[in-house]
């Protein structure tokens, strides 16, 4: 039905008929001739109706934005070459004389040239994805998605497709369930991820596995999440996690390469604690230099004085931030900001403190520590945060965890209100030693990754005793505050993962019912296998700078987890 795409057409094309296909993008009717925006995938292109050919002129008299229209033209040079967008083709234009309207539309609920509100673009998300940015990002995810087969094919990896339809397994987050028909009341779950089948291949000697994988989890939903995502999902036996974690480095540093033209600076490398204890968050950003300093020591002497409600009972720590000239930088509307996130965490102990001494408009509400009564530490606070004298510092106290959440995000608001994070840098860190267990809000002890998780070193046994002590050889990948990927070495001896189960409190009953099949698979020689998954949604959104992996997927749910488009999930009535 077309000859060429509108971005395709040069000067070589000059004088030849050519036939068109797409959308009406913009009118200007003059009268004596009519100019229209012809838009397909790859662009624009001006064509232009004139009365010699009637009978498309008065057609043309009838269009209107977003009709779908076939046009046959010739190639002419254009007069006026401004090069105002890169979408647009500058070089040529179209005399048209032969005009076919295929579809006409209803007023275009979208306005092409502004982001338009979420619920407006969801409910027409095929009008939504016309938009050239949508059309881009969605040209990025296929580019990324060659790139990493590619890559990976050079490495004799096997792309192998595992079950959709599968058994309900206890992985962390709800199944979405479908009914069997065949079976009364009985049930598949879609996989929350194919960690299990990827272990069985290695088992089989596939030793070099991937997938473009779709997982659903039915958990509560936030810019970076979706009940049905994508991972690029990686397993291989016989290597070391160095070996592993380099190949994958090497993947990430192609895609940035290759897509964004970025070579990324050498991964660092730091350890969960170590992330913790200077970013309260195992995601760090490191594009912000700020770092979160542990003064325990220097407040611990007056700590009822300071904070007299602080419960000592608890793990607690104290920590300083530095807001580099903050006196001059931070409004009383962002002190009222940092306050809400702090309270909204719970965290009710905290001060900030006027390294200058001097008196300002924003030092109110008794949110200022004085430090005429705490001088003796002042010197000590200002070598130990290394500050200035126009600086301002906001000291807090709580329970570790709570803290480390709260404190986490204020950071992040600082970097942005200061205005020191570079938005075009990339900083790329692998997150490791992580502990194997935790326990949770039940008391209870549970895996931080997966109980499929190795521990960091051989290790035959593993009680309640020892458990909170012992590493696992999980790591994280991260960039920009988002972790773009999570892996690990596996358990690949029996005796270890019924152990492991047994620590969680899974009882044998539950361990047959749930993973017999594994199980039993674990006795038949398994190898030694690390493995992978990587978010492609994540990484296309950050390739693409977006903000929202909504923007990145072609039809994705909103944040209660519907379909504003189809209606889904909708009640079945046969």
């Amino acid at each position: 039905m077309r000859t060429k795409y509108c971005k395709d057409l040069t000067i070589l094309d000059i004088n030849k008929e050519v036939i068109l296909c797409g959308w009406v993008n913009q009118i200007r009717n003059l009268g004596n001739l009519i100019f229209i925006d012809i838009r397909d995938i790859t662009g624009t292109i001006q064509v232009i109706f004139n009365p010699q050919y009637y009978i498309n002129f008065k057609k043309a008299c009838l269009l209107r934005n977003d009709f779908c229209i076939q046009i046959t033209g010739l190639v002419t040079l254009k007069k006026q070459k401004k090069i105002k967008n890169d979408n647009i083709n500058y070089l040529v234009e179209i005399i048209a004389f032969q005009l076919t309207i295929f579809n006409k539309t209803l007023p275009v609920p979208l306005d092409y040239t502004k982001k338009n509100k979420e619920e407006i673009r969801f409910k027409f998300r095929y009008l939504d994805l016309r938009r050239k940015i949508m059309i881009k990002n969605l040209q990025i995810r296929h580019a990324s998605i060659i790139l990493v087969r590619n890559f990976l094919e050079k490495r004799k990896f096997l792309e192998i497709d595992t079950p959709i339809l599968t058994k309900s397994t206890p992985e962390g987050a709800s199944d979405y369930l479908v009914k069997s028909r065949l079976y009364l009341n009985k049930f598949f779950a879609l996989p929350q991820s194919p960690q299990l089948f990827k272990q069985l291949l290695m088992i089989s000697g596939l030793d070099k596995y991937y997938q473009i994988a779709k997982c659903f989890r039915d958990e509560d939903l936030r810019s970076d999440r979706q009940p049905e995502f994508t991972q690029i999902d990686i397993e291989v036996s016989f290597t070391t996690v160095e070996n592993f974690k380099n190949m994958i480095s090497n993947l990430i540093h192609n895609l940035w390469l290759s897509i964004r033209n970025i070579s990324l600076e050498k991964f660092k490398s730091i350890t969960y604690e170590r992330s913790l204890l200077d970013y309260g968050t195992d995601k760090p950003d490191l594009r912000n230099p700020i770092k979160l300093i542990n003064v325990y020591d220097l407040f611990s002497r007056d700590l009822e004085n300071i904070f007299p409600n602080l419960n000592l009972n608890l793990n607690n720590r104290i920590i300083l931030i530095n807001i580099p000239k903050g006196i001059s930088l931070i409004k009383i509307i962002h002190i009222n900001k940092y306050i809400k996130i702090l309270k909204k965490f719970g965290i009710n102990h905290y001060k900030f403190i006027n390294t200058s001494g001097i008196n300002s408009n924003i030092l109110q509400k008794n949110i200022f520590l004085d430090m005429n009564k705490n001088i003796s530490i002042l010197d000590d606070i200002i070598k130990r945060t290394k500050t200035t004298r126009q600086d301002t510092l906001l000291l807090v106290a709580g329970e570790e965890n709570i803290l480390n959440a709260g404190i986490s995000i204020i950071r992040e608001k600082i970097g942005i209100d200061l205005n020191i994070i570079d938005q075009k840098k990339f900083c790329p860190v692998w997150i490791t030693d992580f502990p194997m267990f935790k326990i949770n809000e039940n008391n209870k002890i549970e895996s931080v990754h997966h109980p499929f998780t190795a521990p960091k070193s051989s290790i035959n046994y593993i009680s309640i005793k020892n458990s909170l002590n012992i590493l696992s050889s999980a790591f994280d990948l991260v960039i920009n505050g988002y972790e773009i990927g999570g892996g690990s070495s596996r358990i690949h001896d029996y005796n270890l993962q019924v152990n492991v189960f047994n620590l969680l409190n899974i009882t044998k009953n539950q361990q047959k019912k749930h993973f017999g099949f594994f199980l039993k698979a674990l006795q038949y020689g398994a190898p030694p296998h690390i493995g992978m998954a990587l978010g492609l949604d994540r990484i296309v959104m950050l390739l693409t700078n977006n903000t929202t992996i909504k923007d990145v997927i072609a039809f994705p749910k909103t944040h209660s987890a519907t379909c504003l488009m189809t209606g889904a999930p909708n009640k079945i009535y046969y």
